[in-house]
């Protein structure tokens, strides 16, 4: 009896110390599983905390980070030019919250290109371009081959990638032809004053001309002579065309300021014969001057300087990662006698 007892009390022991083992076992693959799910809970969280940390940091890098545009423009020779310069940095003040600028005047192809070295070594990240001369295609290149774009204002830059913010050049050649027809009708004498130095512009401002000449006056006689984008070329060279012809109508000048210099040689030559003298630009000189000439009809195609605000405004949006137009063309206005008022601003530097 004692031998049973003795075999039942060792089989209690056994069993018993199998189930202790056997419960800390489970316990302690639980505690494992819980152990891991937490350490990895806290890892993505942490890794989320840093992300999100780093991303607002960048946020904040990057707005309180101004856009750097650099501006390119000729000396000033001539009071649209002036007026383009002003008006680039007058847009790049406004925009000062997000804008440093850097404002370069060149006197020839040479000395811009040097330019748009101290922009690359200033860290320029966009250009606005305004060249009046040949030779600009290279350097503008090497900008876009960069990564830096190029917002090439008014004159023609040939170079793909480029983005062209400009007037209507053509439109404002068809906008003078149809003014002069209008006023001296389909025949007739008109001194046609091109620009070989100004490129693209007298190129197309000429060809939109013609076009619309032959079509609706082919019986013109168009006389072609060569000046210059200022007041005394107007009137060095249209004294030398008065001089040559007893006899002229009307005049397709395509600035304001040759224009002026036209008037002056008219005056000076007393001749009664010229009817209509067109322009182009916005001279607030010039508009003033077209009430107080009764006996011509003075016109001007508006191409005002201040279109380079709209390329600056380009500049900052590609800069912005916005999607542009490729180029920007801005209607053409005609303005004389009769509208000149309302084109008249006393602020103007042009």
């Amino acid at each position: 009896m004692k031998k049973v007892l003795a075999l039942m009390l060792a089989l209690v022991l056994v069993v018993g110390c199998f189930a202790a083992c056997g419960d800390g076992a489970n316990s302690s693959s639980a505690a494992g599983t819980d152990s891991s799910s937490q350490s990895s809970s806290s890892e993505g969280s942490s890794s989320e905390s840093s992300e999100s940390s780093q991303e607002a940091s960048t946020s904040s890098t990057a707005s309180g980070e101004k856009f750097k545009v650099g501006i390119l423009a000729p000396a000033v020779t001539h009071g649209w030019v002036a007026g383009v310069a002003y008006y680039a940095e007058a847009r790049c003040k406004e925009l000062s919250d997000t804008v440093d600028y850097k404002l370069l005047t060149s006197e020839n192809a040479e000395e811009m290109t040097n330019q748009i070295d101290e922009l690359k070594t200033w860290g320029v990240q966009a250009v606005v371009a305004f060249p009046q001369w040949e030779g600009m295609e290279d350097p503008i290149k090497g900008l876009i081959d960069e990564g830096i774009p190029v917002v090439n204002f008014d004159i023609v830059i040939d170079v793909d990638g480029v983005y062209h913010v400009a007037g209507d050049n053509v439109d404002m050649g068809t906008q003078s032809a149809q003014y002069i027809v209008d006023k001296i009708g389909t025949t007739g004498k008109v001194a046609v004053l091109e620009v070989p130095s100004s490129g693209s512009v007298s190129e197309l401002r000429k060809q939109g001309f013609e076009e619309k000449m032959k079509e609706i006056a082919p019986d013109m006689e168009l006389l072609t002579y060569a000046t210059k984008f200022t007041r005394e070329d107007g009137l060095k060279d249209f004294a030398d065309v008065l001089a040559a012809n007893p006899q002229i109508d009307a005049v397709f000048s395509m600035d304001d300021e040759t224009s002026i210099g036209v008037l002056q040689a008219i005056e000076e030559a007393n001749r009664t014969d010229v009817k209509v003298v067109t322009g182009g630009g916005g001279c607030q000189e010039y508009f003033k001057m077209m009430p107080a000439n009764e006996n011509i009809w003075i016109q001007s195609a508006l191409y005002s300087p201040d279109m380079v605000m709209d390329a600056v405004d380009m500049a900052v949006s590609l800069l912005k990662g916005e999607t542009v137009d490729q180029e920007k063309i801005i209607p053409t206005t005609v303005v004389d006698r009769e509208n000149c008022d309302s084109h008249l601003d006393e602020n103007s530097p042009y």
